[in-house]
């Protein structure tokens, strides 16, 4: 057999190419603006008018109908804008050959640059027409594909293009600001390559709406797209709209894109609300039924609850239970359908319940407050108490709510109020409560004793009211709880409450309150005493002298159990007798095994023994006198001539002659130390005259001095005697056996540390 091997080679390159060209969608660019509208809206009966598309200023298509052939293109047909040629959409994805097909002629358009907050754009496709709904709603489903998805990018600057799409509305004929229903799903973003992208080079935005980046092999040219969204709107129906659907290239012409509008995915659809999901915290409340209502003057009408027809054929319908409930209302030969999914939350489960408050003298009346009514009394977890009211009516209507911050007197025994409880949900739930009371038995608490922890004397102690609850609770069912309160009133209250530590606050004797409750409230309120055994008299530390050479009592005071004293070996004794200085402490015991420690300082003291006086005179009764004690343990004060005793050893201003100087112990350990002391001063005058009186110049007292030397000088400086301390007997106004002048005579004083004293006299006849 011959074979062709020509026609062979063509026939296997022919079905390469188709089964490759099968991968890729096909567009077809002649299709006039109506016939792109007539695509988009498919069979929705709208009126539509003044349909106008425009694109590529030179004659080259850039709009056009898609189907997706055998591709896996995610709308099976439709209408496409591109910023580039139509041409140039179906795949494949040249990756090393970015698509830029527009020029700088072709202008951008500036309802998109507002609806998207950008700068200027370039090669803008437009497709705008008028129309006027019969329904409430519309929507349609589209896709954004882009060049300008690149996973890598040479420099980050690329990041910032943002080729976008608008779909734009606004009642025709006005002024009025367009709306944006290309928008980031339950958000004002419009959609664009900057506010959905996945990850690369490029910051990651709204991920979950980003459908892929494209390998060479695409259905379309494009590198990437986001998933089918669906924009949405509520419209008025019979009114006039305008939609203009545009995208453009944002701030140059390079790396096109293309919106991909599915085909008959412009919807218009009733509106029966919002979906009532458990999702969506939404669901519809338990008991409650939904009026849905559709178009209003439809020939006819008919509701499907899950797929089924339901005996309705009116403008509304009540559903009372959970399932998704469709309408279609019939004009003419046209058809509008709209449905919603309803789901129901679980009912509130609740009881009656009952709270019990105490009530002291049994009257069965007493305060509530209802803040205290615990979430432990209603069993369903989901749901929460909200508000009390007086009665069914109160609540329903959700007025008259009762006070929670005041106390609630009931005013019948056993009366019944209603309580509120709501769901996460918002569904609410009314509930029976009765106010019950419950009687103190004859219960009596055991006081708690301590001993004083704060101090001797003190009458306050530090009790643990955490280890009384258990003694405590042996004397109730399991399940009760305690709390502690100082009057009986917070406790009614559950106000400033004790904690697990406590102090009395009054000495000795104070009595505080405990709270038994139980699951359902208050059991009762018992009185608890706080007893402190306090130690009576003076624990302070006390000071005691002991004289040198003497014993000392040391008394720890009557009344106690026991002593023991710090000494070796202890003296258990409540006396102590002592020789030495030091601390001595005793430990005593009360009748209660209470203890507390007394101290003794005993500090040493006695008279001073031997003692040094430094005289300043010769200076005119301006004389000081300075006393240093030598030998003594004591603490001293001074006396000079027997006056008042002072603290400081320095007398001044003393007056020449004989004075006795005292030394007393403060403490009176005795004897008091005495010493005579000479404070000299020399003669200003003496007269000579042999009638016995002041007849010789002499230093008064100069004996007791014996080391002091005197020399006595005419004015010229001529020695006219010397004479010692001791036994002299002084100047006579003599020389050599012949009286001297009448004149002044000039002297020194020599002193026993050396100091010498000058001055002078008058010796007057």
């Amino acid at each position: 057999m011959k074979i062709n091997y020509k026609h062979s080679i063509s026939l296997i390159l022919l079905l390469l190419t188709t089964a490759v060209s099968a991968q890729y969608i096909q567009v077809d660019d002649t299709y006039t603006a109506q016939q792109l509208t007539d695509a988009l809206l498919a069979n929705s009966c709208s009126q539509v008018s003044n349909v106008v598309v425009t694109g590529s200023p030179n004659g080259r298509t850039s709009y056009g109908y898609f189907n997706a052939a055998s591709s896996n293109f995610p709308f099976a047909d439709g209408i496409f804008l591109s910023t580039g040629y139509a041409t140039s959409v179906p795949g494949p994805n040249r990756r090393n050959d970015d698509l830029s097909d527009g020029e700088q002629t072709w202008e951008g358009d500036r309802d998109l640059q507002n609806a998207l907050d950008s700068g200027r754009t370039y090669n803008a496709t437009v497709l705008e027409f008028d129309f006027v709904p019969l329904t409430t709603s519309i929507s349609f489903d589209y896709m954004l594909a882009s060049e300008e998805y690149l996973q890598q990018v040479p420099f980050l600057e690329y990041c910032d293009y943002s080729d976008g799409f608008a779909f734009l509305l606004k009642p025709a004929g006005t002024n009025r600001p367009y709306q944006n229903l290309a928008v980031i799903p339950n958000t004002d973003i419009p959609v664009k390559v900057t506010t959905v992208r996945g990850p690369g080079m490029c910051p990651v935005a709204n991920e979950q709406y980003f459908g892929g980046y494209n390998g060479t092999i695409s259905p379309t040219a494009f590198n990437g797209q986001t998933v089918v969204l669906t924009a949405k709107a509520d419209v008025t129906p019979g009114v006039a709209y305008h939609i203009k659907l545009v995208i453009a290239d944002q701030g140059d012409t390079m790396y096109d894109s293309a919106i991909f509008l599915g085909g008959g995915s412009f919807n218009f659809s009733i509106d029966l609300g919002e979906d009532r999901e458990l999702s969506s915290s939404n669901p519809v409340c338990d008991g409650e039924t939904v009026t849905l209502t559709s178009m209003a003057g439809a020939d006819s009408y008919k509701w499907y609850k899950d797929g089924i027809e339901q005996p309705a054929t009116r403008g509304t319908f009540i559903a009372t239970g959970p399932g998704e409930y469709k309408t279609e209302a019939t004009f003419s030969t046209c058809v509008y359908s709209g449905t919603v999914n309803l789901e129901y939350a679980p009912a509130i489960s609740q009881a009656p319940v009952t709270f019990v408050q105490c009530d002291d003298n049994n009257d069965g009346l007493t305060a509530y407050y209802l803040s205290q009514i615990t979430e432990e009394l209603f069993t369903d977890p989901d749901a929460s108490v909200t508000d009390y009211f007086l009665t069914t009516t109160d609540a329903a209507a959700n007025t008259n709510a009762l006070p929670t911050d005041t106390p609630f007197y009931n005013t019948v025994r056993n009366q019944e109020i209603y309580v509120v409880l709501e769901n996460q949900y918002g569904c609410t739930a009314t509930v029976p409560l009765t106010l019950s009371i419950n009687t103190p038995d004859g219960i009596v608490l055991t006081p708690l004793e301590n001993c004083e922890t704060e101090g001797v004397g003190s009458g306050l102690a530090e009790f643990d009211l955490a280890a009384a609850s258990a003694d405590i609770l042996t004397l109730f069912p399991a399940g009760t709880t305690l709390n502690y309160y100082t009057t009986y009133n917070n406790a009614l209250a559950l106000t400033n409450e004790i904690t697990a530590t406590y102090i009395n606050i009054t000495p000795r004797l104070e009595t505080i309150y405990v709270r038994i409750n139980s699951t359902q409230g208050c059991f009762g309120i018992k009185p608890l005493d706080l007893i402190v055994h306090s130690f009576v008299g003076n624990f302070e530390d006390q000071e005691v002298i002991l004289c040198q050479n003497t014993t000392q009592m040391l008394d720890a005071g009557s009344g106690f159990d026991s002593y023991s004293w710090n000494t070796t070996p202890p003296v258990l004794t409540r006396l102590l007798t002592i020789d030495e200085p030091g601390t001595y402490s005793v430990t005593v015991e009360n009748s209660f095994g209470c203890e507390a420690v007394k101290t003794f300082i005993v500090t040493p003291s006695g008279p001073a023994i031997t003692a040094k006086f430094d005289i300043s005179d010769f200076a005119d009764n301006n004389n000081t006198v300075t006393v240093s004690v030598l030998q003594g343990i004591g603490t001293y004060q001074y006396s000079l001539d027997g006056d008042s005793y002072q603290d400081e050893p320095v007398f001044n201003n003393v007056a020449s002659g004989s004075h006795i100087v005292y030394i007393k112990d403060i403490n009176g350990c005795g004897p008091v130390y005495q010493k005579t002391i000479y404070v000299l001063d020399y003669p200003r005058v003496f007269t000579p005259n042999g009638d016995g009186i002041n007849d010789t110049w002499l230093i008064p007292y100069m004996y007791t001095r014996p080391a002091l030397s005197v020399n006595i000088f005419n004015r010229y400086g001529k020695l006219i005697t010397a004479f010692n301390g001791g036994n002299s007997t002084g100047w006579d106004g003599r020389l050599n056996g012949s009286p001297l002048p009448a004149d002044d005579y000039w002297f020194t004083i020599q002193l026993e540390n050396g100091n010498i004293i000058k001055g002078h006299f008058s010796l007057m006849r």
